[in-house]
């Protein structure tokens, strides 16, 4: 298995927002797959496929941006440490109701997309502690490190965590005869960010054309929970994109036009840096990155909307 994070930074520091993608990880090494019952396909389908691609061009805007290397169903970067699945850790203590690891969801998965099991029999608790150890804590170092460095530098410090939902997630909206979102921002109903910051984190993506709710039904998991600090200035936002915007689920492939869709979602990425620009830009400068999502998304395909 490969190093637990790559983080990229800007050749120049120059806003206090900061994109993580903690599900995007698609280093699955041989070991692993020999442990699993499911083939490389599957053992895929509950990963961000590409969202690290969607959103890899942050540094050019002057925020660091930080990806996870190992892949969701080996260790979840978006749980608590202590979420230990007993019915698959030999020696985990029981949790108090946690819902997420009932699920087999913990921060050791159980189980993929669809609840189909990772493995046959369970594993050592040194098995997972092993993995929280090289994995996980270097994530989360890494992540808290980038936020402080926000801080000391802009007095403030906007976490946007990328991750990406199945496109039936939202099905449930689309029957009640409402457009079908394709973007769900959580902020934990308020509680992991200002509305401010919100506000204007909404506005970019709908200056895309995209159509967006909000905190349903996501409102924002561990990473929002623990990092999202309003009071103290440390917001921490999770942003869901429809997959079937850039990729064919079935397949795990990117759409023909995933270009394009990448280039729209850069013009997201440009309004989104400058809510944490030390230096505000002129009038004219401002302007112009409004626009570029209003021309990116008037040649987008008819497909999109």
């Amino acid at each position: 298995m490969s190093p637990s994070h790559r983080v990229e930074y800007p050749s120049l520091r120059s806003t206090s927002a900061i994109f993580s993608s903690p599900h995007s990880g698609r280093d699955y090494g041989w070991g692993f797959l020999r442990r699993t019952v499911l083939d490389e396909h599957v053992i895929r389908t509950s990963e961000d496929a590409y969202v690290d691609r969607l959103f890899e061009c942050a540094p050019q805007f002057g925020a660091a941006f930080l990806r996870a290397g190992a892949p969701r169903a080996f260790i979840d970067l978006n749980r608590s440490a202590d979420e230990l699945d007993p019915a698959l850790i030999e020696g985990a203590r029981k949790p108090g109701h946690n819902p997420r690891v009932t699920s087999g969801l913990g921060v050791i998965p159980r189980v993929v997309a669809g609840g189909r099991s990772i493995y046959r029999g369970k594993l050592s608790l040194s098995e997972a502690e092993m993995r929280i150890e090289k994995y996980w804590r270097p994530y989360h170092g890494q992540l808290q490190q980038l936020l402080t460095e926000a801080h000391d530098r802009f007095g403030e410090a906007i976490l946007v965590d990328c991750h990406s939902m199945p496109h039936e997630a939202l099905d449930p909206i689309a029957r009640s005869g409402a457009r079908r979102p394709e973007v769900v921002i959580g902020d934990r109903f308020g509680a992991s960010a200002s509305a401010a910051v919100v506000d204007r984190i909404e506005t970019a993506f709908l200056n895309a054309g995209l159509c967006v709710v909000r905190n349903a039904p996501f409102a924002g998991a561990y990473i929002t929970q623990h990092y999202g600090r309003p009071s103290r200035r440390q917001h921490a936002v999770q942003i869901e994109i429809d997959r079937a915007l850039y990729m064919d689920e079935r397949t795990i492939k990117p759409r023909p036009d995933f270009e394009d869709f990448r280039k729209l979602i850069e013009a997201v990425i440009a309004e989104v840096t400058e809510i944490g620009r030390a230096l505000p830009l002129e009038p004219d400068a401002r302007a112009a990155l409004r626009d570029m999502a209003a021309d990116w998304w008037s040649s987008a395909p008819t497909s999109w909307w």
